[in-house]
């Protein structure tokens, strides 16, 4: 794993002027890290003037990412880009600071739940690195013209920094390379390692401690009862097994489905009802209009038929709706083109408006020259072309569906428009011929 990753940058508004008060971070990880950037820094100086400078709200919004905080601070008439830098913990050297936190269960505890202990600095004295700021490891760079290295931006950042750290010590693992997740994720690991290896302070499974009836064993040395008995088991003679009971034969399969039902259309009407039951639950949970009215059995089959992938299916709808094939075939090809509206408009006759007839026959005329208007017998919503096989019907949800006759029988010739000059020309336009079997089976 690389030494960045999973711990990407973190960013914090800039902190208000303060009056007065303390500069250094009141809790225990804030004090430890403002103690030990002061042993690195000493110089009295540069620490006064950050002090206060800290407090004036100068200081920009605050960025803390691997081995790097950083802020612009304000001085006046100038902007200056300040950051402070620490050295990365390597991937060997995390491993070795989990390998020593994983042998202390209540700071592992702690770690897991959340919690960075103030204990945890023992097993990071035990694995030899560093969490907290240490002579030649942290380091400051301003593009200011001080003559004090670290200068007086650099240290009110540092001190801010421990304000940070009153509310989120992780900031400190997050500096030396490991985001809060990936640090415990990487715990987790060496406890289970431990855990397998059997490494605990109890010792192995099976050892005695003073006065047992075991002496420990001597590394290397095998224990001479475990050495006759595998002697004991070898020189057992070998015997035959026995013969295995001869296969049952399979069950025949029957012709016919036991129940009459063929599974291949269950996964369509599982679908079918998950689709409806997240709809349900979207408007239940205000996600979501109201879902449509439940179709009857018909509008159903018809759904099936216009839009099942297999033609087995199909041919069993059209065998046991109870209407002839025909109907069922016609009904699905009005409902490829417009759904449950354009069914209905295949099936129910209605009479409009009259107004709603009026602007219609206006759009009408508007949208086409007086002599290549054809001429059109009105009755109800069907719009027939004079000796043509040609028709246009109003649905209620007020689009024009074009039909053509077909075997004495008006069938669905294409998607819907929204006005009748538009379904007109689509329905006798150069392409229309080409478009005459649209949504037709």
């Amino acid at each position: 794993m690389s030494e960045a990753q999973g711990s990407g940058a973190r960013g914090f508004p800039a902190f208000a002027a303060r009056r007065g008060g303390r500069a250094r971070g009141q809790s225990f990880w804030a004090k430890a890290w403002a103690e030990a950037m002061e042993d690195v820094w000493p110089e009295e100086g540069p620490l006064k003037k950050g002090r206060s400078l800290a407090r004036t709200g100068r200081i920009g919004p605050i960025t803390v990412s691997t081995g790097r905080v950083a802020a612009e601070v304000h001085g006046g008439e100038e902007t200056y880009r300040t950051q402070l830098t620490l050295t990365v913990l390597d991937d060997d050297e995390w491993d070795l600071l989990w390998e020593k936190t994983a042998g202390r269960p209540a700071e592992t505890g702690a770690l897991l739940a959340g919690d960075l202990p103030e204990d945890l600095l023992e097993a990071v004295e035990d694995a030899r690195v560093r969490m907290l700021p240490g002579y030649g490891d942290l380091d400051a760079d301003c593009d200011c013209d001080a003559l004090d290295h670290p200068c007086p931006h650099a240290t009110a950042l540092a001190y801010q920094l421990s304000w940070l750290l009153d509310t989120d010590p992780w900031l400190l693992v997050l500096i030396r390379g490991r985001g809060e997740q990936e640090a415990v994720e990487e715990l987790k690991s060496a406890v289970l390692l431990r855990a397998l290896a059997g490494d605990d302070e109890d010792g192995e499974p099976g050892e005695t401690g003073e006065g047992g009836s075991r002496p420990e064993a001597t590394a290397g040395t095998p224990d001479p009862d475990a050495y006759a008995a595998q002697r004991a088991a070898y020189s057992r003679p070998t015997t035959a097994l026995p013969a295995l009971p001869p296969l049952p034969e399979p069950p025949t399969a029957p012709e016919e489905p036991l129940t009459g039902i063929e599974a291949d259309p269950l996964d369509r009407l599982a679908a079918d009802a998950a689709l409806h039951a997240r709809e349900l639950l979207a408007h239940v949970h205000g996600f979501g209009a109201a879902p449509p009215e439940p179709l009857d059995l018909w509008q159903d089959t018809v759904r099936l038929a216009a839009t099942h992938p297999d033609p087995r299916a199909v041919q069993r709808l059209r065998e046991g709706c109870g209407r002839p094939g025909e109907d069922l075939d016609r009904a699905a090809a009005a409902w490829r083109t417009g759904g449950r509206a354009a069914l209905e408009t295949l099936e129910h006759s209605w009479t409009p408006p009259e107004q709603q007839a009026a602007r219609a026959r206006t759009a009408l005329t508007t949208a086409w020259e007086a002599e290549e208007l054809p001429p059109i017998d009105v009755d109800g919503n069907h719009w027939t072309l004079t000796g043509r096989d040609l028709q246009l019907r109003l649905g209620r949800d007020g689009r024009w569906y074009p039909y053509r006759r077909r075997d004495d029988r008006w069938w669905p010739a294409g998607p819907p428009s929204a006005g009748p000059a538009e379904a007109l020309a689509d329905l006798t336009g150069p392409a229309a011929g080409e478009n005459a079997g649209d949504g037709l089976p």
